[in-house]
């Protein structure tokens, strides 16, 4: 495992000197090599840890390196047939075939400093933003993003119009952490540091956040965010959108309801053939 100490005493050294280190020739050269590091999936802003209740660790460092890369950029153009002008810390991936992931032409586009495993299928229009991890085999559909610093796991499907929301959109202190073999569905939303353990199911249009309360109508529990631990959906969890009724106030005279999403059932053989179709998509 690789040694990171000294770059984050670097990385912390450059984030609290604030405008300072604006200009700086150390600090950029910090901040490129934590960007380089995350890019080559070497450094991570969270990572699997057996020992942490929640069986990841969270490297908040990470985070504030990467805010430091807004801080020292200066506006500039980039770009061949089209032009953008974003930060010159954080100009668009360039991919080759060597890199054996397949980028589907059509306005996707990946930030440096995002890690993208060989395997990774991009299906345009979509947007992977800093520091997110995603891992071999995964499939990120038409207009999904997957946010900054998010930890995508092997084999995940994020369906079209997904969202995986990062550390700064919108800014929480905690990255959203899928794991291996999850499907999410098309227009879910999955937020505020939210965990989702293997093989976990999205249907359609399901907002998770660190606020929502998740009822498991198979185990009779009501899952919920704590102060100290993230919204987790249970490995296997099959989950769709629902509703509950308001219990007081105007909102139950007037007979209105909350959504909410709602455990059905854990993932079978059913289950299983009906995701058959995303082997031959890849």
């Amino acid at each position: 495992m690789t040694d990171f100490s000294q770059l984050e005493s670097r990385i912390e050294a450059a984030f609290a000197a604030g405008a300072a280190a604006i200009g700086d020739a150390q600090a950029e050269a910090a901040f490129l090599e934590l960007r380089s590091a995350l890019e080559a999936g070497t450094l991570r802003s969270a990572a699997p840890d057996a020992a942490a209740s929640i069986g990841w660790r969270v490297n908040a460092w990470v985070k504030r390196g990467i805010l430091l890369g807004f801080r020292l950029g200066q506006l500039a153009s980039t770009g061949t047939d089209l032009t953008f002008v974003d930060k010159h810390t954080y100009p668009a991936r360039r991919f080759s075939a060597a890199d054996q992931v397949r980028i589907v032409p059509g306005g996707s586009s990946i930030r440096a400093g995002a890690y993208v495993a060989a395997g990774v299928v991009c299906m345009p229009p979509m947007y992977v933003n800093v520091g997110a991890y995603v891992d071999a085999g995964t499939m990120v559909d038409s207009h999904a993003l997957v946010g900054s610093c998010a930890q995508i796991g092997k084999r995940v499907h994020i369906s079209a119009a997904a969202q995986i929301g990062g550390v700064l959109e919108p800014i929480n202190a905690s990255p959203v952490i899928i794991e291996d073999d999850a499907l999410i569905g098309g227009n879910c939303g999955v937020y505020e540091g939210t965990i989702l353990r293997q093989r976990a199911v999205l249907g359609a249009g399901v907002i998770l956040t660190r606020s929502t309360p998740v009822y498991d109508t198979v185990r009779g529990e009501i899952l919920r965010a704590s102060a100290n631990a993230p919204l987790i959906i249970p490995a296997g969890a099959v989950v769709v959108p629902g509703s509950r009724p308001i219990q007081r106030g105007q909102g139950a005279e007037w007979g209105l309801s909350l959504s909410t999403p709602v455990i059905i059932k854990y993932r079978d053989e059913k289950t299983e053939l009906s995701l058959e179709l995303e082997d031959l998509l890849r």
